[in-house]
């Protein structure tokens, strides 16, 4: 009876364990999986690019957040989007930037210029255009901030346009041309460049 108890202990200790083991390497991987169970306005799926499994997904390494040599002109904390690469950079000065993956907007709604950072919000709200609304009517006309709002969990608003750089409850769609005109990035990230950049910081999109 004492040894087949010691053995059912040992057994429970041993999943216990693995239990911790489990947690402790996902947790450690979390800045580039994500959970895709959670509910979205879109009927976007993963692309390629993107490896897929137990419902999550794993940003391609060209897309995961990290220092780069960089050259430009311009001064530190400037925000420089190049659409066409599909990162954002955040000079830092020194030939080197902080480089971003980044969605960017699809065909009829591209664009570029220059701006300023003109506001910061954390888990913002959001309000579709009229026009977005024509095109999808059964967006709502208010959606609060939160896990399930497209915005995710930053935004990033440029100069006056109704543009901004904000997360993503579909992290799946960084490295594509899927927006109207906003850029997102993954949660993690925006939340990152939102520690990073000051108002009135200059946005150069390309």
């Amino acid at each position: 009876m004492l040894r087949s108890s010691r053995a059912v202990l040992a057994t429970a200790a041993c999943l216990v364990s693995l239990s911790v083991f489990a947690d402790t390497a996902s947790a450690a991987q979390g800045l580039f999986m994500f959970d895709l169970s959670r509910p979205s306005l879109h009927d976007s799926k993963p692309r390629p690019g993107y490896k897929v499994k137990s419902n999550k997904v794993r940003l391609a390494p060209e897309f995961r957040r990290q220092i780069v040599a960089y050259k430009s002109n311009q001064k530190a904390g400037t925000i420089i989007v190049n659409t066409g690469e599909k990162h954002l950079y955040l000079v830092l000065g020194d030939g080197k930037a902080l480089r971003y993956g980044i969605g960017t907007a699809r065909d009829g709604f591209e664009w570029s210029g220059t701006h300023k950072v003109s506001n910061k919000r954390e888990w913002p709200g959001w309000t579709p255009p009229e026009e977005m609304k024509r095109r999808q009517p059964n967006l709502p006309d208010y959606m609060p901030g939160g896990i399930n709002n497209p915005l995710g969990a930053r935004a990033i608003y440029i100069g006056s346009t109704l543009y901004r750089i904000h997360g993503t409850n579909e992290p799946w769609t960084i490295g594509q041309d899927v927006s109207s005109g906003c850029i997102r990035m993954v949660n993690d990230d925006v939340e990152d460049l939102y520690e990073r950049v000051k108002i009135g910081a200059k946005v150069i999109v390309l």
